[in-house]
């Protein structure tokens, strides 16, 4: 009997049944995954040790939760497809449903699937890949929180999650979880370009920037002072750090971030639209 199916087995879908294999929280034969692409199908199953088949009916019919791992320009005619045959068994109510398609909101799941569908709606993000995600998780009108719970118990497989009440919050947790992660990458990229222009070489630049980062955020975590504290206690008056910061401040670095967010947001919100 299979317990969890996903449909979509690209690479949030492994990630996630990567990190649930590994985690022992199921094995690999209680899981089943479709997709249409073989190529993917292929690494899916030799990644994880999970069978994926090509019908996404299958999924759908052997497993009583079902991850909705496909793109949100696809998700329509997958849904079509999957309400057609809750429709023909009468099934809708005994199936769960978790979307991980970005902008797709519970209303447009539901009208495909039926008012009685329970839908947990989630916004992972990339580094859980790398078992370090974050997912914001919000619970449709239908799923109960024992569903709330099973959810959320699957994605702290591969990193931390937050139970959201208010699902408009996704635009914002899309905007700076979702999408934060290409940020960081940008600005790792930044700052060893930078490194390069006054001299170092290139991948020594790379290593000492990623691992600034790496080392920054495992000490924001592990301090229990304020991040204004942490940066005056890096940034002596008239040193290297302050001058940095007067130069961040004048060419408007914050205001960047927050307008580089509000248009992730501002997409995000078209999306759902």
């Amino acid at each position: 009997m299979k317990k969890l199916g996903f449909v979509g087995a690209g690479n949030m879908g492994q990630a996630l049944a990567k990190g649930l294999v590994e985690r022992k929280v199921f094995k690999a034969n209680e899981l089943i995954a479709s997709d249409i692409d073989a190529a993917r199908r292929r690494k899916f199953t030799r990644n994880t040790k999970v069978a994926a088949v090509r019908d996404n009916l299958q999924v759908v019919r052997e497993a009583p939760a079902i991850v909705l791992a496909v793109k949100p320009q696809t998700i329509d005619e997958v849904l079509a497809e999957i309400g057609a045959e809750l429709a023909r068994t009468g099934s809708a109510a005994r199936k769960l449903f978790i979307s991980i398609a970005a902008g797709v909101p519970i209303a447009r799941i539901q009208s495909h699937l039926g008012a009685t569908c329970r839908v947990i709606r989630v916004m992972p993000n990339a580094p859980a890949m790398v078992g370090e995600g974050m997912a914001a998780l919000v619970r449709g009108p239908a799923a109960s929180r024992a569903d709330l719970a099973f959810a959320l118990k699957l994605f702290r497989a591969v990193g931390q999650t937050v139970a959201l009440s208010d699902e408009s919050l996704l635009d914002a947790v899309t905007a700076l979880s979702g999408s934060g992660p290409a940020y960081v990458y940008l600005f790792v990229k930044a700052m060893a370009d930078a490194g390069v222009e006054q001299g170092l070489p290139a991948k020594l630049a790379y290593e000492m920037a990623l691992q600034t980062l790496c080392g920054a955020a495992a000490q924001m975590r592990q301090s229990r002072q304020p991040v204004e504290e942490l940066i005056r206690m890096v940034a002596s008056p008239g040193g290297t750090t302050e001058a940095a910061l007067r130069s961040f401040g004048a060419n408007g670095f914050p205001g960047v971030v927050a307008a580089a967010i509000k248009a992730a947001a501002d997409r995000s919100r078209e999306l759902a639209g």
